[in-house]
């Protein structure tokens, strides 16, 4: 495991754990952004499990102080120098989000041509309207995210780049989700994917809630090895 920062002009500065695999580089690489909740132990460890697959793994904090019912089940660190919390859609947002994968980019085991995302709440939508703006990274997974029905269909048609919804059916407002992550705003998104024949894939977890990533080890290494083979499909190929 190895620490960096990666400044953010006029917004301040982002710690980043890098896990790497074991082995001969470049590796395809994939930059994890965390949830309302804030940076976590629990990210970094998502990192190490997907190093452990095959893949180079940033795990960034992309806003400092975390908030919101979530909190609860993380194990915080502190990165008091990040930029402040913003919308998953507000354009500073884009712009950190650009800085980590530039920044992914040149890290000497990282192969340039294969950069993924990772988002879970917050941090999902942050994935999304990434790839919906940039184009520029050729995979994402989006764990927990929230999908605004009154935008469905423009979300939709500007879709181009492969996704992997992981949702579990029991998301809601108590334990950190809102009335965009409820399973249903999941499901329509994806259905509405697969009818114009864009590229998705889906898993939700029954009975799991908005941090159930977190709290349950079966579902945690259930998720890391889904994202992996994911990645790994559509960032090699």
């Amino acid at each position: 495991m190895q620490w960096i920062k990666v400044v953010a002009p006029g917004q301040g500065a982002m710690l980043a754990a890098v896990a790497r695999p074991s082995g001969a580089g470049p590796f395809p690489t994939v930059v994890l952004l965390h949830g309302t909740h804030g940076f976590a132990r629990e990210y970094v460890q998502l990192a190490e499990a997907l190093a452990h697959e095959g893949l180079l793994a940033v795990a960034a904090c992309w806003f400092s102080r975390g908030s919101g019912a979530g909190v609860r089940f993380v194990t915080p660190i502190d990165c008091l120098e990040a930029p402040s919390q913003r919308e998953a859609s507000n354009p500073a947002t884009l712009e950190v989000v650009d800085m980590l994968v530039a920044a992914a980019r040149t890290l000497p085991d990282a192969r340039r041509d294969a950069i993924g995302l990772f988002g879970h709440s917050r941090g999902g939508g942050a994935a999304l309207n990434y790839v919906l703006s940039r184009r520029d990274v050729r995979a994402a997974a989006l764990n927990s995210a929230g999908y605004d029905p009154s935008a469905l269909a423009e979300l939709v048609s500007q879709v181009s780049t492969p996704l992997l919804i992981l949702h579990g059916t029991a998301d809601s407002p108590a334990d950190g989700g809102s009335a965009f992550t409820n399973v249903q705003m999941a499901r329509d998104f994806e259905a509405a994917l697969r009818r114009i024949g864009k590229p998705v894939e889906a898993q939700y977890y029954v009975g799991s809630g908005h941090n159930s990533l977190f709290t349950s080890s079966k579902q945690f290494d259930d998720e890391a090895k889904r994202m992996a083979a994911f990645f790994l499909h559509n960032l090699e190929n």
